[in-house]
C-alpha cells in the first residue's frame, strides 16, 4: 500500500505557516503531523501538495494508493478505520475528506490539479467513489491557533508513544524535579541546575538538548534535539521547541517549529514560529487584549480580520522572519514569511510577507537579499540553502508581491 498525505482544500486558512511546507509537516505536540502517521502506519509517506513545493515534497505514485488528509492528527482507532478502506472508497467528515483509497489512474487524474480536497480526489460529488462517514473521534488541525490550542492533549499523546517500553537517562542531582516519574530525558541531553514540574504535565527532552542552569519549567514541555533553554529561561506550558532552537526569557503554550531564536529576555505567549526565525532581545508578544474580547487575526483567504473566539492569540510567525530588539507585537499578530520587523511601539497586526520595516511603513525585502541571509543562515548550522530552497522562497515571494499589503 502506497500512503500520501494530502493538503486540502482549505489549505489557505493555515497561510502563512504552510508557505514552505505541507500542512503534514506542520509541527504541534513533540513531532510532526507526518512523524506521526508514519510512525502508525509503519511506512513513510509522500505528499500531495503545491507545485512549488512538489520537488522537495515529491508524489510517490502507485497501483494502489491510501491519500490521507495531512492535517488530521492520527490516532490508532483511526489508522485501524483507513486500514479497512476498499478500492474507490472514502471516508469524510463534515465538508472533508479524511481519507480515500485511488488507483493509479484515479490519482493521476487528480494530481495535476493542485489542492482541491485531495486535489479534487475527495469532491463528494464524484459519484466513482463510495463515501462514509467517519464514526472515529479525532482532532484536526485547522487554523494556525490550533496548534498551540491543542498542542496539550496532543504533546501529552506523544509522550506516552514516544516513551513506551523505554527508560529514561539519569538525571543530574543538581536539578529539582517535581513528578519525576513524567520526565523523560534522552541519552545525551544535558540538565543542569533546573527546576522541572512534571507534575503539571510530561516533560520529554530529547538527544543533544540542553536545559541551562537556573531555566524553570512547568510541563507539558517537549524540548527537541540540539534545542536549548538559555540560563534563566521560564518555561510554562505547554509549549514545543523544535530542533535546533535557542530560548531565553519567558515562554507561554507556544510552538517553535524548529531552527529557530528567541535566546534572550522577553515574553512569547499563545504563539507559532516558524523555522528559521529570529526574535531580538525583550522582543514582547501581547496575548490578550486590554478589553477581554476574543481576538481578531488576519486571513490570507478573507484579506481581513476574521474572529478565532479564542481569547489568547499572540505572534504566528511565517518562516525565515526576523525582529529587531524590543519590537513589540501587539494581541493577534500574523507575520509573513520572509518579514523584517523593527522600531518602536506596537507593530502591525498584519506584516505581509517580504516587507521591510516597521509601523511607520513597510518596502520590500529584495529577494537576492533575502537569498544571501539564508545562505548565511544556514550555512551557521552547517546546511545549505540550495536551489530547492530557492525555488520554495522565490515562489512564495511571487505569490506575496501579488497580495494585498
Amino acid at each position: 500500500m502506497n500512503f500520501v498525505l494530502f493538503d486540502d482544500s482549505r489549505r489557505v486558512d493555515l497561510l502563512p505557516l504552510v508557505f514552505t511546507r505541507p500542512v503534514a509537516d506542520m509541527r504541534v505536540g513533540i513531532t510532526t503531523i507526518r512523524e506521526k502517521w508514519e510512525y502508525y502506519l509503519d511506512q513513510k509517506t509522500s505528499t500531495l501538495t503545491e507545485g512549488y513545493l512538489s520537488k522537495k515534497f515529491p508524489l510517490k505514485k502507485a497501483d494502489d494508493n491510501i491519500l490521507i488528509n495531512g492535517s488530521i492528527i492520527p490516532t490508532k482507532k483511526i489508522v485501524e478505520r483507513i486500514l479497512t478502506l476498499k478500492p474507490g472508497e472514502a471516508i469524510t467528515k463534515d465538508e472533508y475528506i479524511i481519507a480515500i483509497r485511488m488507483t493509479a489512474d484515479d490519482l493521476k487524474n487528480v494530481s495535476d490539479t493542485a489542492s482541491e480536497d485531495a486535489k479534487k480526489a475527495g469532491n463528494q460529488q464524484n459519484t466513482s467513489f463510495t463515501y462514509h462517514k467517519c464514526e472515529q473521534e479525532h482532532q484536526k488541525i485547522a487554523f494556525p491557533w490550533q496548534i498551540f490550542t491543542k498542542n496539550k492533549d496532543i504533546l501529552i499523546e506523544d509522550f506516552k508513544r514516544l516513551t513506551k517500553g523505554r527508560s529514561s537517562a539519569h538525571v543530574s542531582e543538581t536539578n529539582t524535579i517535581i513528578g519525576k516519574e513524567n520526565l523523560f530525558v534522552e541519552k545525551g541531553a544535558k540538565i543542569e541546575g533546573a527546576i522541572i514540574n512534571a507534575s503539571t504535565g510530561p516533560v520529554y527532552i530529547e538527544k543533544d538538548a540542553e536545559v541551562m542552569e537556573g531555566t524553570l519549567i512547568r510541563g507539558p514541555f517537549a524540548l527537541c534535539d540540539h534545542s536549548k533553554t538559555k540560563m534563566g529561561a521560564k518555561i510554562s506550558g505547554p509549549v514545543t521547541v523544535g530542533p535546533h532552537c535557542k530560548v531565553g526569557g519567558e515562554v507561554h503554550e507556544s510552538v517553535f517549529f524548529g531552527y529557530a531564536n528567541k535566546a534572550h529576555d522577553g515574553f512569547v505567549g499563545n504563539s507559532v514560529i516558524g523555522e528559521w526565525c529570529n526574535l531580538g532581545a525583550d522582543t514582547n508578544t501581547s496575548n490578550l487584549k486590554n478589553t477581554y474580547e476574543p481576538v481578531r487575526l488576519y486571513s490570507y483567504d478573507k484579506q481581513s480580520f476574521i474572529k478565532t473566539g479564542e481569547q489568547f492569540i499572540g505572534l504566528i510567525m511565517g518562516d525565515h522572519s526576523k525582529c529587531g530588539i524590543n519590537t513589540m507585537f501587539n494581541t493577534g499578530t500574523v507575520v509573513g514569511v520572509n518579514a523584517n520587523v523593527y522600531g518602536d511601539g506596537f507593530q502591525r497586526n498584519f506584516v505581509p510577507s517580504f516587507a521591510w520595516g516597521g509601523k511607520s511603513g513597510y518596502v520590500q525585502y529584495q529577494f537576492a537579499k533575502a537569498v544571501q541571509v539564508a545562505k548565511a543562515v544556514y550555512k551557521r548550522r552547517g546546511l545549505e540553502f540550495d536551489e530547492t530552497e530557492q525555488g520554495i522562497l522565490k515562489a512564495v515571494f511571487d505569490v506575496s508581491a501579488k497580495m494585498p499589503r
